[in-house]
């Protein structure tokens, strides 16, 4: 267990581990594979358990707090490990970056820890993509993780905006998953999405940082670099979880009718639906009811 460990905190190539612990290579990557699997089949219920509507609702109020961003279920994004290129693979795995990687997509709460994850995509595939593709996109596309019901925002009178994931540019507007306003209105909101988005960014720049074997070429299968990335996610939630956070870790890179009819266009097309709940929220992020704290102040003339 030690040695998977010390594989997966430091990213010493199996060579370097067989001088440090007299083992064979083939046996130190055995010991890393079931290490590994064990670490995914045993924690995976306790630290990163199947989310339901209670749990959503924690979540988003905790990035209320945090972000000041209403309703935010979490934040999404996909982050790119390097391995070693596939043989016969042509150039399934070559990303834009101009390396070979399998794809880590990723829901995160405002707390830094993983809600959902899906891996295995081929590096060249776009975000947008590799989520409508994964059984996380497929599931909130079905309504089938247990959201909550729409919610009147904070302070406002309706109509009830739907619980968001917000995410960047790569991604496709849906009445679940909130990208950037356009440009040529950046405005309050953009900030506010920003604040939010930030969150997953964070998440991963301390998952790969303190479980350094990512910030390394995985020497090995991409069926086995989906082992010992789904273990760092793990060993991130559970740490994450038992000790907290740390200054090191936190550094944060840095009315009725109008109800019925955003409802009728939100069982529309996908489109115009995801529309219709960004102005919802534009208009909230922009009235006295959504303002940030110093934002009062500055209308009131304390600032």
């Amino acid at each position: 267990m030690f040695l998977s460990y010390r594989f997966l905190a430091t990213g010493n190539s199996f060579s370097s581990l067989h001088f440090e612990f007299l083992l064979g290579v083939s046996t130190i990557s055995r010991i890393v594979r079931q290490t590994c699997d064990v670490i995914w089949q045993t924690l995976r219920g306790a630290v990163m358990p199947e989310p339901v509507a209670d749990l959503w609702i924690q979540i988003a109020e905790c990035f209320y707090v945090d972000a000041q961003f209403p309703n935010c279920i979490g934040a999404l994004d996909g982050k790119h490990i390097h391995v070693k290129k596939p043989p016969h693979s042509g150039s399934r795995y070559f990303n834009y970056k101009q390396y070979f990687s399998v794809v880590l997509m990723a829901l995160a709460d405002s707390k830094y820890k993983f809600i959902i994850v899906d891996i295995e995509a081929y590096g060249s595939t776009a975000d947008a993509r590799i989520f409508s593709t994964s059984r996380m996109g497929a599931r909130l596309q079905a309504n089938e993780l247990a959201l909550p019901e729409p919610s009147l925002l904070p302070g406002s009178a309706g109509p009830p905006a739907p619980f968001v994931i917000v995410a960047d540019e790569g991604f496709a507007l849906t009445p679940h998953v909130m990208r950037p306003f356009p440009r040529r209105n950046l405005t309050d909101s953009n900030y506010r999405l920003s604040r939010a988005r930030r969150y997953v960014e964070c998440a991963f720049g301390i998952l790969s940082h303190k479980w350094r074997v990512l910030l390394s070429s995985l020497q090995m299968a991409p069926e086995n670099a989906t082992k010992v990335i789904q273990a760092c996610v793990i060993l991130h939630n559970f740490v994450r979880i038992h000790d907290g956070s740390s200054e090191v870790d936190d550094f944060e890179a840095g009315t009725s009718s109008s109800s019925a009819g955003l409802d009728q266009t939100l069982h529309g097309h996908p489109g115009s639906a995801g529309l219709a709940v960004r102005a919802l929220y534009e208009e909230f992020f922009s009235s006295p009811e959504g303002a940030l704290p110093w934002q009062m102040d500055v209308v009131h003339g304390r600032l």
